[in-house]
């Protein structure tokens, strides 16, 4: 049986782990080099790495943090923001990125999923999509979730997975940092669309929201949250504990 996977996402601004509630008014928590370690040896599954201003401000990602990071853990890594080139897969994989999270520029240049897919394999293309529901449509926003880019979120994401995303990760802006429970209209839209992997993202709030998630969404793949393990309101043991007891499979 295929165990589901519990991600806990280190947002980095200016080196610190940050989280906020709808993308906006972001406050500082820790050290990601601190904080992924804690992970690591907590059994997270995997651990997500943003550099959330990245594309807004236009810079390369703080590789200096990733290699810290990457060095400290013993999980697979996912490393997102400021991805544009081809050049940029390289330079996070060669800093210590098993995976890679495409959206801001994978938007502007779509053929960039397509050019890594077939460089590195489909395995490694994560597309991160930030969605929005405006006028009961799901539309994509970009930068942070600060820009509705019109596009239609299903629509883009098939179209994703057509030229090689491997896993597809949904955030929520509606639910994000809100921490009433995950998405699941939004999550069962894509999952309707698509055979590779899904992850949830945007509204944890409690150990009984990942089991909602799993119950209810059987073909869910994985749960990402921020502040909810950040501030120590959910430690990973005791949910991946509470997931085996609802009979869902996890690795303990």
């Amino acid at each position: 049986m295929i165990t589901k996977r519990i991600i806990p996402c280190l947002d980095v601004k200016d080196g610190r782990v940050v989280k906020g509630v709808n993308f906006q008014g972001l406050s500082d928590v820790s050290s990601p080099v601190e904080l992924g370690k804690h992970y690591s040896d907590s059994g997270a599954d995997e651990l997500v790495f943003y550099d959330i201003t990245a594309s807004v401000e236009g810079r390369a990602l703080f590789t200096d943090i990733l290699k810290q990071v990457a060095s400290t853990i013993f999980i697979p890594l996912t490393v997102g923001g400021g991805i544009n080139t081809l050049a940029d897969f390289d330079h996070v994989l060669k800093c210590g990125a098993d995976k890679v999270s495409v959206n801001s520029g994978a938007i502007k240049n779509p053929s960039l999923i397509e050019e890594a897919a077939k460089r590195y394999g489909d395995q490694c293309v994560v597309l991160s999509v930030d969605i929005k529901r405006v006028d009961g449509v799901f539309r994509v926003f970009q930068n942070g979730g600060r820009k509705n880019t019109g596009l239609d979120a299903l629509d883009w994401i098939r179209h994703g997975v057509d030229m090689g995303a491997g896993e597809i990760v949904v955030n929520s802006i509606d639910t994000d940092g809100v921490k009433k429970g995950f998405d699941i209209p939004m999550l069962k839209a894509v999952l309707d669309i698509v055979n590779v992997p899904v992850i949830a993202s945007g509204g944890a709030g409690g150990i009984d929201d990942f089991v909602q998630l799993f119950q209810k969404l059987p073909a869910i793949d994985a749960g990402l949250a921020a502040s909810i393990f950040h501030f120590g309101e959910v430690t990973i043991p005791k949910l991946k504990e509470t997931l085996r007891d609802n009979g869902i499979a996890v690795r303990l």
